[in-house]
Order: structure tokens, then C-alpha cells, then sequence
């Protein structure tokens, strides 16, 4: 920001030397920032969303987890002119009512008309996004950028809506491009000190030319302010996840069967490795795509299909474009020869979502628990590490509202029990849940991971 000041300046200095009515830099600048603030706002929407949760409190000296009305509001940025809209996923989970509303700018809409019901199409909480979606046509949307192009220092612009003032804009510079937050965290985020504060989650981080390169997602503050320390989810990763959930409802996680870790000068001294930085494959997991495809552990990652590689984040960030069924190009440097190995992409073992595609709303939802599951079979009991019983029903996905709340059951979780009665099958779960009167208390034994659960839900 100091080199920014400077300019302006510097600017404000040939201003005063120079003719009445003759046109500056600096006006320049300002008509260009203003002409770029009204044209993205058309695209940026308020977002108002309302649920339960639970929350823990203390009486008598003991822990109890109690139902509390929570609300939340937040930024979205229109991605499309038939209204899909991008926002936080932590703006909208657990909503039961999400509302938008549109900018002034939508002059296709009267003024009155501007607060609309919006539908929760998909969330993502592992990248923490979520897509919602308005009935409205011919509006206002934005085009997403490609942030790997951007460099420290570029000039960023933040929209949204702070504190609940609505339409605001802020203006910064890339602080980096490639940040990690947790070392274990495959997820990285454009960090700028464009100011963000509580109300811009899920509002769009711009450049210059109006392209959202980044969707601002969190803050990291001691005062619970902004002090220029903020964070965006870069834009490749939103056009994978928002174009997924838009299409259909989730998010599928892929691999290569491959672990790649970042090569330090004290790695690359220690195993005699060419050079001092770029990637090694730390792991290749046998019989998995890229064991069958001839990688070998201590392989040196050069690129992926075609552009060079730096660092592991870098790898894993770049996968994410790809599904299950794709095939990518790694080029590796192994005892001093260059090879080019085509490796099948294939869909995570643990992946949540990876029975999503084999439901039908039709056959397979338990409107009562909100959810859409299948019975365990062999196919499906193939699919899930050391069932404890031969039955149940797997959470495939997410489907229409639950007059539950309480302890909601997850993605991956086998349903087994409902209260003291065994479950086997999709009919039998919504038989056993519609016995249930309102005043009745429910009970859900689930299996997650390797341990088995009792979920305590509440009728609304």
C-alpha cells in the first residue's frame, strides 16, 4: 500500500503543475476505479439466511446442547444471468430460508421487488462454498478470472456488504497469491490487504478489469476488525466447485494416487536430488491410478499436463479441475530422464459424495430426515471400510428440508437404527419415521467412520 500512496502522490504533484482543464493521472485513475465499482455492483448481492443449530451451554454445572434460531447475513456475486449466485458456504449452511437481495442496478426489477427467495442448490464445506439460486432472468453477472495469473502486488478491488452496509467497495493489492493456512491443508487463498469485515464473506474479489479473480472468505484479526489481513478462495477453484454444485447438487473429490511434497534445500542435500526446489513424489499408493501408470516414489514432478510445477500446493490446487474419469499428463524427472506419464484420475475412497450419483430422488429420499439414501448392498458395502453390521442406509446427499434438528446426521453416515427398530431398507426407515408422533423422541444409530453414534433429533 506504501508504493500505492507514493504514486498517488506523486500524481497529486504533476496535477498542481500542470493546466487548468487538462485531463491527470490521477482523475484518470479515479474515473477508471469508479467506472469499474459501478459495473461490478450490479452483480453483487446481499444475502439474508435463518436456521437452527445448536449451541452449548451450562446449567447447573452441566453441559447441555440446546436448539438456537441463528441468523446470518453475507455477500453472493451473480455468475450467470438466469441467477446462480456464489456465496460462503458458512453464510448459508443450515439454513432453513435464504433471501437476496438485488442492487438498485437490476433496473429489470421495480424496487420493491428486490428481496427474492432463493434456493440452496449445493454447499461445499470442504472449500467453504455454496451456490444459491434466484428465479430471475437477464441479470447482471460477472465472468470469473484466472488467478493463476495473478502476481504480487496487482491492484484488487473487494465488493460486498461489511457490516451490513450495503454496496461497499475497498480497494488494495495482492499481498500473495498462494497462500496455506494449515500445513495439512491442501487449500490455498489469495491474501490481500483490500479491507474485508464480517458481511463481505462470499462477495467477490476483483482485478482490474472486473474479472472475479477470488471470493473473499475470511479474515485473520486480533481486534475482530479488518487489519488488512484478509483471505479469498481463488477463482480455479471456485469455477470447479460452483460449476459441480450448480450441475449437480455436490462436489466429487478426485485423486491420482499420489502424495507430492514441496523439495527444500535440506530434502534435496539429504537424498542428492537435482535441484533444490519443485516437487517429489513422497508416496505412490500401490495399485492405485498412478502405481499402474509407472510412477515411482522419489519421481520429481516437472508438470502437469504441460505447465510447470513449483511447489506440492501448487499440484494439488491444479487437480482440482479434474473429475474422475479424466487422464492428465505428468512429466517427471527420474535418474536424470525426462518421462511424460498419462494418469488416470479417480474418484477419493473416502470421498462423502461418492454416492450421490447412484440415488434418484424418486426412490431413494427420506423427506422426513431431509436426505436422500441407499441401502447397504455388496456393490455399497464394497464401497465402505469395515461396516459393523450388514445393513443400513448410507446418507448419499441432501434433499429438501428436515423438520428435524438437532444432532444432523453427515454425508457417509449408515443409518442403522431408528430408536429401538433396525433398519434395512429406504422403506422401512421412512416407515419407521412415520409411526412417529410429533411429541415423540427420535433416536438415530449411525455408523461414522469406524465408530457407531446415537444422533438425538428434536421435531420442530
Amino acid at each position: 500500500m506504501k508504493l500505492l500512496f507514493a504514486l498517488l502522490l506523486s500524481a497529486v504533484g504533476a496535477l498542481a503543475q500542470q493546466p487548468a482543464g487538462r485531463v491527470d493521472a490521477l482523475h484518470e485513475f479515479s474515473v477508471s476505479v469508479e467506472g469499474l465499482a459501478q459495473r461490478v455492483n450490479r452483480a453483487v448481492v446481499q444475502i439474508f439466511s435463518s436456521g437452527y443449530a445448536l449451541s452449548d451451554e451450562s446449567q447447573a454445572g452441566q453441559a447441555v446442547a440446546t436448539v438456537t434460531r441463528q441468523h446470518a447475513t453475507g455477500t453472493g456475486v451473480i455468475l450467470s444471468a438466469d441467477g446462480y449466485i456464489v456465496t460462503n458456504a458458512h453464510v448459508v449452511s443450515n439454513a432453513r430460508t435464504v433471501r437476496v437481495h438485488l442492487t438498485a442496478n437490476q433496473s429489470i426489477l421495480p424496487t420493491e421487488a428486490r428481496l427474492l427467495e432463493a434456493k440452496v442448490v449445493g454447499v461445499d464445506r470442504g472449500t467453504d462454498l455454496a451456490v444459491v439460486k434466484v428465479a430471475a432472468s437477464n441479470l447482471s453477472h460477472l465472468e470469473l478470472g484466472d488467478s493463476e495469473s495473478l502476481r504480487q502486488g496487482q491492484l484488487v478491488l473487494a465488493f460486498g456488504n461489511p457490516l451490513g452496509l450495503e454496496n461497499s467497495v475497498s480497494m488494495g493489492i495482492v499481498s500473495s497469491v498462494a497462500r496455506q493456512i494449515k500445513p495439512d491443508d491442501p487449500m490455498i487463498y489469495i491474501q490481500t490487504d483490500a479491507p474485508i469485515n464480517p458481511g463481505n464473506s462470499g462477495g467477490p474479489l476483483v482485478d482490474a478489469d472486473g474479472r472475479v479473480i477470488g471470493i473473499n472468505t475470511f479474515i485473520l484479526s486480533q481486534s475482530g476488525g479488518s487489519e488488512g489481513v484478509g483471505f479469498a478462495i481463488p477463482s480455479n477453484i471456485v469455477s470447479k466447485v460452483w460449476t459441480e454444485l450448480r450441475d449437480k447438487g455436490h462436489v466429487h473429490r478426485s485423486e491420482i494416487g499420489v502424495v507430492p511434497q514441496s523439495i527444500t534445500p535440506a530434502l534435496a542435500a539429504a537424498l542428492a536430488l537435482p535441484r533444490d526446489w519443485g516437487i517429489i513424489l513422497a508416496d505412490v499408493t500401490p495399485s492405485g491410478p498412478g502405481d499402474e501408470a509407472g510412477l515411482k516414489v522419489g519421481d520429481i514432478v516437472l508438470s502437469l499436463d504441460g505447465k510447470p510445477m513449483g511447489n506440492a500446493r501448487q499440484m494439488l490446487v491444479n487437480l482440482y479441475h479434474y473429475s474422475a474419469g479424466d487422464k492428465v499428463k505428468l512429466e517427471v524427472l527420474r535418474s536424470g530422464e525426462k518421462l511424460t506419464v498419462p494418469v488416470a484420475v479417480v474418484q477419493r475412497d473416502d470421498d462423502p459424495m461418492r454416492f450421490a450419483d447412484l440415488v434418484d430422488p424418486a426412490k431413494n429420499a427420506v423427506p422426513k430426515l431431509g436426505i436422500l439414501g441407499i441401502a447397504v448392498d455388496k456393490p455399497v458395502a464394497a464401497l465402505l471400510d469395515e461396516l459393523r453390521k450388514p445393513y443400513g442406509i448410507v446418507v448419499a446427499a441432501r434433499y429438501g428440508e428436515s423438520p428435524y434438528s438437532g444432532e444432523a446426521v453427515q454425508l457417509g453416515d449408515v443409518i442403522i437404527a431408528v430408536n429401538t427398530g433396525t433398519v434395512t431398507s429406504i422403506e422401512a426407515l421412512n416407515q419407521a419415521l412415520a409411526q412417529l408422533k410429533d411429541a415423540d423422541p427420535l433416536v438415530l444409530q449411525v455408523q461414522r467412520g469406524d465408530r457407531l453414534l446415537y444422533l438425538t433429533l428434536e421435531n420442530q
